[in-house]
Protein backbone atom coordinates (compact mmCIF):
# COMPACT_ATOMS: atom_id res chain seq x y z
CA UNK A 1 0.00 0.00 0.00
CA UNK A 2 1.31 3.44 -0.52
CA UNK A 3 2.56 6.14 1.49
CA UNK A 4 0.04 8.36 0.31
CA UNK A 5 -2.99 5.76 0.96
CA UNK A 6 -1.63 4.92 4.36
CA UNK A 7 -1.46 8.84 5.33
CA UNK A 8 -5.14 9.06 3.58
CA UNK A 9 -6.74 6.29 5.85
CA UNK A 10 -5.01 7.64 9.12
CA UNK A 11 -6.32 10.94 8.72
CA UNK A 12 -9.70 9.54 8.06
CA UNK A 13 -9.47 7.27 10.94
CA UNK A 14 -8.36 10.52 13.30
CA UNK A 15 -11.61 12.54 11.70
CA UNK A 16 -13.91 9.64 12.77
CA UNK A 17 -12.76 9.46 16.46
CA UNK A 18 -12.79 12.89 16.85
CA UNK A 19 -16.65 12.92 15.47
CA UNK A 20 -17.99 10.24 17.79
CA UNK A 21 -16.16 12.21 20.97
CA UNK A 22 -13.22 9.56 21.68
CA UNK A 23 -10.72 10.65 24.06
CA UNK A 24 -8.05 12.91 22.33
CA UNK A 25 -5.18 10.64 24.19
CA UNK A 26 -6.69 7.53 22.34
CA UNK A 27 -7.25 9.21 19.41
CA UNK A 28 -3.51 9.89 19.20
CA UNK A 29 -2.77 6.73 20.57
CA UNK A 30 -4.83 4.91 17.86
CA UNK A 31 -3.74 6.54 14.88
CA UNK A 32 0.20 6.83 15.60
CA UNK A 33 0.39 3.07 16.50
CA UNK A 34 -1.49 2.13 12.89
CA UNK A 35 0.15 4.65 10.96
CA UNK A 36 3.48 3.51 12.74
CA UNK A 37 2.82 -0.11 12.18
CA UNK A 38 1.67 0.26 8.22
CA UNK A 39 4.49 2.54 7.70
CA UNK A 40 7.47 0.85 9.35
CA UNK A 41 6.28 -2.45 10.47
CA UNK A 42 6.28 -4.26 14.25
CA UNK A 43 10.23 -3.43 15.06
CA UNK A 44 10.16 -0.08 14.49
CA UNK A 45 6.95 0.50 16.33
CA UNK A 46 8.58 -1.65 19.15
CA UNK A 47 11.25 0.66 18.67
CA UNK A 48 9.41 3.78 19.28
CA UNK A 49 7.00 2.60 21.71
CA UNK A 50 10.38 1.29 24.32
CA UNK A 51 12.25 5.02 23.59
CA UNK A 52 9.72 8.15 22.52
CA UNK A 53 7.08 7.19 25.52
CA UNK A 54 9.40 6.88 28.15
CA UNK A 55 11.42 10.36 26.76
CA UNK A 56 8.43 12.46 26.49
CA UNK A 57 7.37 11.69 30.30
CA UNK A 58 10.72 12.08 31.36
CA UNK A 59 11.21 14.97 29.65
CA UNK A 60 12.09 18.25 32.43
CA UNK A 61 9.94 20.26 31.06
CA UNK A 62 6.54 18.52 31.70
CA UNK A 63 7.57 18.80 35.28
CA UNK A 64 5.75 22.64 34.89
CA UNK A 65 2.49 21.18 34.53
CA UNK A 66 1.69 19.59 37.54
CA UNK A 67 3.03 22.55 39.54
CA UNK A 68 1.16 25.31 37.46
CA UNK A 69 -2.10 22.89 37.83
CA UNK A 70 -1.16 22.40 41.43
CA UNK A 71 -0.81 26.33 41.86
CA UNK A 72 -4.33 26.98 40.20
CA UNK A 73 -6.49 24.27 42.20
CA UNK A 74 -4.64 25.77 45.51
CA UNK A 75 -6.02 29.32 44.10
CA UNK A 76 -9.42 28.17 43.24
CA UNK A 77 -10.07 26.34 46.97
CA UNK A 78 -9.92 29.99 48.26
CA UNK A 79 -12.52 31.23 46.57
CA UNK A 80 -10.15 34.37 45.45
CA UNK A 81 -12.05 34.72 42.32
CA UNK A 82 -15.30 35.06 44.17
CA UNK A 83 -13.45 37.54 46.38
CA UNK A 84 -12.18 39.74 43.65
CA UNK A 85 -15.47 39.66 41.68
CA UNK A 86 -17.06 40.61 45.03
CA UNK A 87 -14.25 43.86 45.14
CA UNK A 88 -15.82 44.29 41.64
CA UNK A 89 -19.41 44.55 42.40
CA UNK A 90 -18.50 47.38 45.07
CA UNK A 91 -15.96 49.18 43.07
CA UNK A 92 -18.34 49.31 40.28
CA UNK A 93 -21.42 50.30 42.25
CA UNK A 94 -23.78 48.64 39.49
CA UNK A 95 -21.91 50.52 36.45
CA UNK A 96 -22.11 47.97 34.02
CA UNK A 97 -19.49 49.43 31.99
CA UNK A 98 -16.98 48.86 34.73
CA UNK A 99 -18.65 45.99 35.92
CA UNK A 100 -18.03 44.06 32.40
CA UNK A 101 -14.54 45.37 31.78
CA UNK A 102 -13.63 43.61 35.38
CA UNK A 103 -15.15 40.48 34.01
CA UNK A 104 -12.84 40.16 31.49
CA UNK A 105 -9.81 41.02 33.49
CA UNK A 106 -10.50 38.64 35.82
CA UNK A 107 -11.51 35.82 33.49
CA UNK A 108 -8.17 36.56 32.14
CA UNK A 109 -7.06 35.84 35.54
CA UNK A 110 -8.53 32.56 35.88
CA UNK A 111 -7.90 31.38 32.43
CA UNK A 112 -3.96 31.93 33.41
CA UNK A 113 -3.90 29.87 36.26
CA UNK A 114 -6.85 27.02 34.96
CA UNK A 115 -4.99 26.52 31.36
CA UNK A 116 -8.09 25.19 30.27
CA UNK A 117 -10.84 27.76 28.10
CA UNK A 118 -13.49 24.97 28.79
CA UNK A 119 -13.08 24.83 32.26
CA UNK A 120 -12.69 28.63 32.51
CA UNK A 121 -15.95 29.70 31.07
CA UNK A 122 -17.86 27.25 32.94
CA UNK A 123 -16.77 28.41 36.10
CA UNK A 124 -17.74 32.36 34.72
CA UNK A 125 -20.61 31.25 34.00
CA UNK A 126 -21.27 29.99 37.95
CA UNK A 127 -19.60 32.93 39.48
CA UNK A 128 -20.06 35.69 37.36
CA UNK A 129 -23.47 35.41 34.99
CA UNK A 130 -26.14 35.22 38.04
CA UNK A 131 -24.84 38.97 38.94
CA UNK A 132 -24.57 40.17 35.70
CA UNK A 133 -28.19 39.49 35.64
CA UNK A 134 -29.07 40.82 38.57
CA UNK A 135 -27.19 44.13 37.49
CA UNK A 136 -29.06 44.53 34.08
CA UNK A 137 -27.10 42.82 31.46
CA UNK A 138 -29.26 40.47 28.99
CA UNK A 139 -28.89 37.02 29.33
CA UNK A 140 -26.88 37.29 25.31
CA UNK A 141 -24.40 39.95 26.31
CA UNK A 142 -24.19 38.28 29.52
CA UNK A 143 -23.11 35.11 27.75
CA UNK A 144 -20.99 37.09 25.35
CA UNK A 145 -18.57 38.44 28.07
CA UNK A 146 -18.36 35.18 29.42
CA UNK A 147 -17.27 33.42 26.25
CA UNK A 148 -15.19 35.95 25.36
CA UNK A 149 -13.42 36.51 28.92
CA UNK A 150 -12.90 31.96 29.15
CA UNK A 151 -10.97 32.56 25.65
CA UNK A 152 -8.23 34.89 27.02
CA UNK A 153 -6.96 31.17 29.27
CA UNK A 154 -4.62 30.52 25.67
CA UNK A 155 -2.65 33.73 25.90
CA UNK A 156 -2.16 35.11 29.60
CA UNK A 157 0.52 33.20 31.36
CA UNK A 158 1.10 30.89 32.93
CA UNK A 159 -1.29 29.11 30.96
CA UNK A 160 -1.14 25.13 30.54
CA UNK A 161 -1.78 26.00 26.61
CA UNK A 162 1.41 27.43 26.41
CA UNK A 163 3.53 24.82 28.41
CA UNK A 164 2.21 22.60 26.14
CA UNK A 165 3.08 24.80 22.88
CA UNK A 166 6.69 24.63 24.56
CA UNK A 167 7.25 21.03 25.13
CA UNK A 168 5.75 20.30 21.45
CA UNK A 169 7.60 22.70 19.39
CA UNK A 170 11.17 22.69 21.61
CA UNK A 171 10.83 26.57 22.40
CA UNK A 172 11.49 27.54 25.88
CA UNK A 173 8.88 28.21 28.28
CA UNK A 174 10.20 31.28 29.76
CA UNK A 175 10.42 33.06 26.49
CA UNK A 176 6.86 31.76 25.60
CA UNK A 177 5.67 33.49 29.06
CA UNK A 178 7.40 36.52 28.84
CA UNK A 179 6.23 36.89 25.18
CA UNK A 180 2.95 36.14 25.04
CA UNK A 181 2.66 38.80 28.22
CA UNK A 182 2.35 42.19 25.87
CA UNK A 183 -0.41 40.19 23.57
CA UNK A 184 -2.18 39.04 26.45
CA UNK A 185 -2.75 42.50 27.77
CA UNK A 186 -3.20 43.86 24.51
CA UNK A 187 -6.08 41.64 24.03
CA UNK A 188 -7.75 42.12 27.48
CA UNK A 189 -7.26 46.13 26.56
CA UNK A 190 -9.09 45.43 23.30
CA UNK A 191 -11.84 43.43 24.37
CA UNK A 192 -12.54 46.07 27.00
CA UNK A 193 -12.84 48.77 24.88
CA UNK A 194 -15.28 46.60 22.26
CA UNK A 195 -17.78 46.24 25.15
CA UNK A 196 -17.99 50.08 26.30
CA UNK A 197 -18.26 50.76 22.72
CA UNK A 198 -21.36 47.97 22.35
CA UNK A 199 -22.60 49.39 25.60
CA UNK A 200 -22.49 52.98 24.47
CA UNK A 201 -23.66 52.17 21.03
CA UNK A 202 -26.64 49.95 21.74
CA UNK A 203 -29.32 49.36 24.05
CA UNK A 204 -27.26 46.99 26.00
CA UNK A 205 -25.26 49.95 27.87
CA UNK A 206 -28.99 51.36 28.91
CA UNK A 207 -28.90 51.94 32.82
CA UNK A 208 -31.47 49.58 35.08
CA UNK A 209 -32.71 50.49 38.29
CA UNK A 210 -31.39 47.47 40.30
CA UNK A 211 -30.54 46.46 43.83
CA UNK A 212 -27.36 45.87 44.99
CA UNK A 213 -26.90 43.24 47.59
CA UNK A 214 -24.96 44.21 50.79
CA UNK A 215 -21.60 42.85 50.94
CA UNK A 216 -20.53 41.76 54.33
CA UNK A 217 -17.05 40.38 52.83
CA UNK A 218 -14.56 42.03 55.11
CA UNK A 219 -12.23 44.40 53.95
CA UNK A 220 -9.36 42.20 54.60
CA UNK A 221 -9.93 39.64 53.04
CA UNK A 222 -9.85 41.76 49.83
CA UNK A 223 -6.41 43.18 50.34
CA UNK A 224 -5.44 39.81 51.08
CA UNK A 225 -6.99 38.81 48.13
CA UNK A 226 -4.97 41.75 45.62
CA UNK A 227 -1.94 41.04 48.07
CA UNK A 228 -1.55 37.83 47.15
CA UNK A 229 -2.54 37.35 44.23
CA UNK A 230 0.00 40.63 42.96
CA UNK A 231 3.07 38.88 44.75
CA UNK A 232 2.27 35.95 43.22
CA UNK A 233 2.49 37.83 39.32
CA UNK A 234 5.43 39.77 39.96
CA UNK A 235 7.29 36.19 41.94
CA UNK A 236 6.41 33.90 38.76
CA UNK A 237 6.87 36.84 36.29
CA UNK A 238 9.69 38.89 37.85
CA UNK A 239 11.60 35.92 38.56
CA UNK A 240 11.46 34.39 35.26
CA UNK A 241 12.31 37.45 33.37
CA UNK A 242 15.36 38.31 35.76
CA UNK A 243 17.01 34.83 35.71
CA UNK A 244 16.10 33.91 39.36
CA UNK A 245 13.71 31.14 38.21
CA UNK A 246 13.74 28.67 35.40
CA UNK A 247 9.92 28.31 34.73
CA UNK A 248 9.26 25.21 36.60
CA UNK A 249 11.15 26.71 39.61
CA UNK A 250 8.68 29.63 39.04
CA UNK A 251 5.66 27.10 39.40
CA UNK A 252 6.70 25.47 42.59
CA UNK A 253 7.23 29.33 44.17
CA UNK A 254 3.42 30.12 43.00
CA UNK A 255 1.93 26.85 44.25
CA UNK A 256 4.10 27.63 47.75
CA UNK A 257 2.55 31.00 47.82
CA UNK A 258 -0.83 29.65 47.06
CA UNK A 259 -1.23 27.69 49.72
CA UNK A 260 0.65 29.99 52.35
CA UNK A 261 -2.72 32.35 50.76
CA UNK A 262 -4.94 29.04 51.75
CA UNK A 263 -3.84 29.40 55.02
CA UNK A 264 -3.84 33.11 55.95
CA UNK A 265 -7.33 32.78 54.98
CA UNK A 266 -7.63 30.11 57.12
CA UNK A 267 -8.62 27.62 53.85
CA UNK A 268 -6.80 24.71 54.36
CA UNK A 269 -8.23 21.61 56.03
CA UNK A 270 -8.02 17.86 54.91
CA UNK A 271 -10.87 18.07 52.46
CA UNK A 272 -9.37 21.34 50.51
CA UNK A 273 -5.87 19.45 50.17
CA UNK A 274 -7.02 16.01 48.85
CA UNK A 275 -9.43 18.08 46.33
CA UNK A 276 -6.11 20.47 45.16
CA UNK A 277 -4.23 17.19 44.81
CA UNK A 278 -6.70 14.78 43.83
CA UNK A 279 -7.71 17.25 40.47
CA UNK A 280 -3.62 17.75 40.18
CA UNK A 281 -3.03 14.44 39.99
CA UNK A 282 -6.32 14.15 37.54
CA UNK A 283 -5.45 16.57 35.18
CA UNK A 284 -2.07 15.83 35.08
CA UNK A 285 -2.02 12.35 34.56
CA UNK A 286 -4.52 13.26 31.78
CA UNK A 287 -2.55 15.99 29.81
CA UNK A 288 0.96 12.97 30.04
CA UNK A 289 -1.56 10.60 28.28
CA UNK A 290 -1.94 13.28 25.81
CA UNK A 291 1.87 13.85 25.39
CA UNK A 292 2.28 10.38 25.17
CA UNK A 293 -0.15 9.90 22.18
CA UNK A 294 0.99 13.13 20.51
CA UNK A 295 4.90 11.72 20.81
CA UNK A 296 3.36 8.34 18.26
CA UNK A 297 1.48 10.79 16.19
CA UNK A 298 3.95 12.85 15.56
CA UNK A 299 6.58 9.88 14.40
CA UNK A 300 3.56 8.74 12.36
CA UNK A 301 3.66 12.65 10.88
CA UNK A 302 7.35 12.44 10.21
CA UNK A 303 7.75 9.09 8.64
CA UNK A 304 5.10 9.59 6.15
CA UNK A 305 7.17 13.17 5.43
CA UNK A 306 3.64 14.97 5.62
CA UNK A 307 6.02 18.30 6.18
CA UNK A 308 8.38 17.62 3.14
CA UNK A 309 5.64 17.37 1.25
CA UNK A 310 3.54 20.53 2.27
CA UNK A 311 7.12 22.43 1.98
CA UNK A 312 7.69 20.87 -1.75
CA UNK A 313 4.02 22.44 -2.15
CA UNK A 314 4.30 25.54 -0.75
CA UNK A 315 7.78 26.08 -2.66
CA UNK A 316 5.86 28.57 -5.51
CA UNK A 317 5.14 30.71 -2.01
CA UNK A 318 8.22 30.70 -0.79
CA UNK A 319 9.59 34.22 -1.77
CA UNK A 320 6.28 35.38 0.12
CA UNK A 321 6.67 33.89 3.24
CA UNK A 322 4.28 36.44 5.34
CA UNK A 323 1.48 35.11 2.76
CA UNK A 324 2.41 31.40 3.89
CA UNK A 325 2.64 32.39 7.65
CA UNK A 326 -1.03 33.94 6.80
CA UNK A 327 -2.24 30.50 5.56
CA UNK A 328 -0.89 28.91 8.44
CA UNK A 329 -2.95 31.13 10.95
CA UNK A 330 -5.90 30.89 8.78
CA UNK A 331 -5.66 27.24 9.23
CA UNK A 332 -5.08 27.06 13.21
CA UNK A 333 -7.87 29.46 13.48
CA UNK A 334 -10.52 27.41 11.82
CA UNK A 335 -8.87 24.29 13.18
CA UNK A 336 -9.39 26.20 17.15
CA UNK A 337 -13.08 26.98 16.17
CA UNK A 338 -13.87 22.70 16.18
CA UNK A 339 -11.31 20.68 18.04
CA UNK A 340 -9.81 21.38 21.58
CA UNK A 341 -7.51 23.45 21.54
CA UNK A 342 -4.59 20.81 22.92
CA UNK A 343 -5.70 18.71 20.42
CA UNK A 344 -5.05 20.91 17.67
CA UNK A 345 -1.57 21.82 18.68
CA UNK A 346 -0.36 18.38 19.51
CA UNK A 347 -1.26 17.21 15.99
CA UNK A 348 0.02 20.51 13.52
CA UNK A 349 3.21 21.28 15.54
CA UNK A 350 5.15 17.99 13.87
CA UNK A 351 3.87 19.64 10.28
CA UNK A 352 4.11 22.98 11.05
CA UNK A 353 7.53 23.61 12.62
CA UNK A 354 9.71 21.89 9.92
CA UNK A 355 8.00 24.90 7.78
CA UNK A 356 8.38 27.86 9.70
CA UNK A 357 11.77 26.67 9.92
CA UNK A 358 12.47 26.65 6.33
CA UNK A 359 10.84 29.89 6.29
CA UNK A 360 13.15 31.07 8.97
CA UNK A 361 10.24 32.63 10.86
CA UNK A 362 11.27 33.39 14.68
CA UNK A 363 9.52 30.29 15.97
CA UNK A 364 8.65 32.36 19.34
CA UNK A 365 6.81 35.04 17.37
CA UNK A 366 4.77 32.30 15.64
CA UNK A 367 4.09 30.39 18.71
CA UNK A 368 2.36 33.33 20.32
CA UNK A 369 0.34 33.98 16.74
CA UNK A 370 -0.76 30.58 16.99
CA UNK A 371 -1.81 31.05 20.73
CA UNK A 372 -3.36 34.52 19.85
CA UNK A 373 -5.37 32.69 16.87
CA UNK A 374 -7.04 29.95 19.49
CA UNK A 375 -8.30 32.77 21.87
CA UNK A 376 -10.23 34.32 18.53
CA UNK A 377 -11.33 31.08 17.21
CA UNK A 378 -12.64 29.84 20.46
CA UNK A 379 -15.38 32.28 20.12
CA UNK A 380 -16.01 32.18 16.18
CA UNK A 381 -19.25 31.51 14.68
CA UNK A 382 -19.99 28.72 13.52
CA UNK A 383 -18.30 26.27 15.66
CA UNK A 384 -16.79 28.55 18.39
CA UNK A 385 -16.53 25.96 21.37
CA UNK A 386 -16.29 28.39 24.06
CA UNK A 387 -19.78 30.03 23.27
CA UNK A 388 -21.12 26.05 22.93
CA UNK A 389 -20.40 25.81 26.07
CA UNK A 390 -21.33 28.88 27.72
CA UNK A 391 -24.74 28.28 26.09
CA UNK A 392 -24.72 24.50 26.85
CA UNK A 393 -24.22 25.48 30.70
CA UNK A 394 -26.65 28.11 31.01
CA UNK A 395 -29.31 27.67 28.71
CA UNK A 396 -28.54 31.07 26.38
CA UNK A 397 -29.33 31.01 22.71
CA UNK A 398 -25.77 30.22 21.21
CA UNK A 399 -27.01 31.85 18.24
CA UNK A 400 -27.65 35.70 20.21
CA UNK A 401 -24.25 35.39 22.43
CA UNK A 402 -22.68 33.98 18.41
CA UNK A 403 -24.27 37.43 16.86
CA UNK A 404 -22.10 39.37 19.79
CA UNK A 405 -18.96 37.62 19.83
CA UNK A 406 -18.49 37.53 16.00
CA UNK A 407 -18.18 41.50 16.58
CA UNK A 408 -15.17 40.78 19.17
CA UNK A 409 -13.81 37.91 17.24
CA UNK A 410 -13.52 40.25 13.65
CA UNK A 411 -12.12 43.36 15.36
CA UNK A 412 -9.71 41.44 17.70
CA UNK A 413 -8.54 39.91 14.24
CA UNK A 414 -8.22 43.09 12.60
CA UNK A 415 -6.21 45.27 15.66
CA UNK A 416 -4.46 42.55 17.54
CA UNK A 417 -3.27 40.31 14.91
CA UNK A 418 -2.77 43.07 12.45
CA UNK A 419 -0.63 45.11 15.00
CA UNK A 420 1.40 42.06 15.89
CA UNK A 421 2.52 40.69 12.17
CA UNK A 422 3.20 44.77 11.47
CA UNK A 423 5.22 44.58 14.93
CA UNK A 424 6.21 41.58 15.23
CA UNK A 425 8.22 43.65 18.71
CA UNK A 426 5.68 43.22 20.91
CA UNK A 427 5.93 39.58 20.88
CA UNK A 428 10.12 39.39 20.50
CA UNK A 429 11.50 41.92 22.84
CA UNK A 430 10.98 41.29 25.92
CA UNK A 431 12.23 37.55 25.76
CA UNK A 432 15.31 39.16 23.80
CA UNK A 433 16.35 41.34 26.90
CA UNK A 434 15.26 39.06 29.64
CA UNK A 435 17.76 36.73 27.31
CA UNK A 436 20.61 39.44 28.02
Amino acid sequence: MSVDIIVVLCFLLLIYLLLVGQYISSIFLSVGLIGIFMLGGMQQLNGFLQSDSFAQVASFSLTTIPLYILMAELIMGTKIVEDLYGLAFRISKGRKGPLGVITIVIGGLLGSVSGSSSATSASMAKITLPELRKRGFSDTFSGAIVAVAGSLSSIIPPSVMIIIYGVAARISIGELFIGSLVPGILMIIVFSIILLLYLKFTGEGKVHEVDIPEDNTPTSRYIIAIFMGALMAISIFGGIFAGIFTPTEAGAVGAFLAFIMALIMKKVNFEYIKTALSETTKITVMTIFIVIGASLFGRFISLSLIPRKIINLLEPLQSTPYLIIIILLIFYFILFMFIDNIAVLLMTVPIVMPITETLDVDPLWFGVMVLVSCTIGLITPPVGTNVFIVGSTTGISIEGIFKITFVFSIITTIVVVGLLIIFPELITWLPSIMSK
